[in-house]
């Protein structure tokens, strides 16, 4: 084990000769990131999970503290915790040494969200706008708009934070269309253009660190990561995004496959599936089958009774739910077409799992829960388990948030909490 103490030699993991300023920096690594981990702690507790000496993490936690990273608590006998001897001296990550912003600029609301350094949010703000839906062009925010609205939310979350932009380390912005390494979408779909309207040249002064990603692929770091995340307990699972399209974050054996384009997951392929014909959205195809229902008389039920211009997916759930045969039939469509892709899918990638969030999860929850007893009862080896999202809403944030961090805990020494961030 490498370490810079005066006592062990200075190699590093392959028995290499290193430099101290190296040892110094993994040392300062492994400290900081258990500090990350936990709360309050000691240098003992610290040379337990980290395998220092105790003169090497007091002098790394006297450095975090220069840098700004740790507070220094009150000590340990002061909390009832130390009765003899020199009272230890306590430690803990400073949470609000810097932020993190969290966007969502998604298909019908931008959102974005300051969180401190535990992932904590502290600041939101949220704006509805007119959805982007190839079904109704004439409804589209122009590019923009969007952008106006971006970096209206930025600025309001960050006042409802109460913090200076200045201790902004990280921003990720989430939009509904594939992205590639330098933050633009393809162009060959002017939606992908709309959903992405150069964010990566808007918002690149406001942080050290920022990346503009697909929102399906941060719903998929979210199921992987948040305690009631639907990937946690699994190495290969699908975060499927279903609204308006048809989207898919990729984690296979514990990695997120983006692909050269960060198309990996946009199921075009879809297109060519029988039985299923494209990646349209089951929200969208919710409202386009009840909308032909009812322009071809769907008899006297609570789905005929649906204004077709102002009719949502939920209405077509709740009529449904209440008996309409028409309504359970488009209930019962969804639900084979959902099966039906979970089914390719599972063949295509052998995964576990499909976790299904986005705009189906919270009003369609039937189709869901009727293309799992599909799946269960197909016989088919490849079927993967399929389940509705715990997280709701807030998955594509709590995801945006986790890649912020990440990013922020892999480059944490070269930045500088507190003060605005070289890039």
């Amino acid at each position: 084990m490498a370490e810079d103490d005066g006592k062990v030699k200075r190699v590093d993991e392959n028995g290499a000769a290193t430099s101290p300023q190296v040892l110094q920096r993994v040392n300062a690594r492994r400290v900081l990131e258990y500090a990350w981990r936990t709360g309050a702690f000691t240098a003992s507790d610290a040379m337990a999970a980290t395998g220092l000496t105790r003169s090497t993490v007091i002098g790394v936690c006297d450095e975090l503290l220069r840098q700004g990273w740790l507070d220094e608590l009150g000590d340990a006998r002061a909390v009832g915790a130390y009765t003899k001897g020199r009272p230890a001296r306590r430690y803990a990550l400073r949470d609000r040494a810097a932020v993190v912003i969290a966007v969502d600029a998604g298909h019908d609301r931008i959102s974005a969200t300051v969180a401190d350094l535990r992932g904590t949010p502290i600041g939101r703000s949220s704006t509805v706008i007119a959805a982007v839906r190839p079904d109704r062009p004439e409804r589209l925010a122009d590019a923009g708009r969007r952008r106006a609205l971006v970096r209206a939310a930025i600025d309001e979350a960050l006042a409802d934070a109460r913090v200076d932009p200045s201790t902004v380390l990280a921003m990720t912005v989430a939009v509904p269309a594939p992205v590639d390494r330098d933050g633009a979408s393809p162009a060959e779909n002017p939606f992908w253009r709309l959903a992405n309207p150069g964010y990566a040249e808007l918002v690149r002064e406001d942080a050290a660190l920022v990346t503009i990603e697909n929102d399906a692929n941060l719903a998929a770091v979210a199921e992987r990561s948040a305690p009631e995340g639907g990937g946690r307990d699994v190495d290969s699972f699908i975060a499927l995004m279903s609204g308006e399209g048809m989207g898919a974050g990729l984690m296979i054996d514990g990695r997120l496959v983006r692909g050269r384009r960060g198309a990996a997951g946009e199921l075009r392929f879809l297109d060519h599936v029988q039985g299923v014909g494209s990646p349209d959205g089951l929200a969208l195809l919710a409202r386009r089958w009840a909308v032909e229902a009812i322009e071809a008389g769907a008899g006297d039920g609570p789905l005929a009774r649906l204004d077709p211009a102002t009719l949502d997916q939920a209405a077509v759930a709740d009529a449904a739910a209440s008996g309409d045969p028409t309504a359970v039939g488009i209930i019962d469509r969804l639900s084979e077409r959902l099966a039906r892709i979970c089914l390719v899918l599972g063949d295509l990638l052998d995964v576990d799992r499909v976790v299904v969030g986005g705009a189906v999860a919270e009003s369609l929850p039937e189709v869901v829960e009727r293309a799992g007893r599909i799946l269960e009862e197909s016989d088919d080896p490849t079927a993967p388990e399929l389940r509705r999202s715990a997280l709701g809403d807030d998955s594509v944030t709590i995801g945006a948030i986790e890649h912020a961090l990440a990013a922020v805990r892999s480059r944490a020494l070269d930045l500088t909490p507190s003060a605005r961030p070289a890039a």
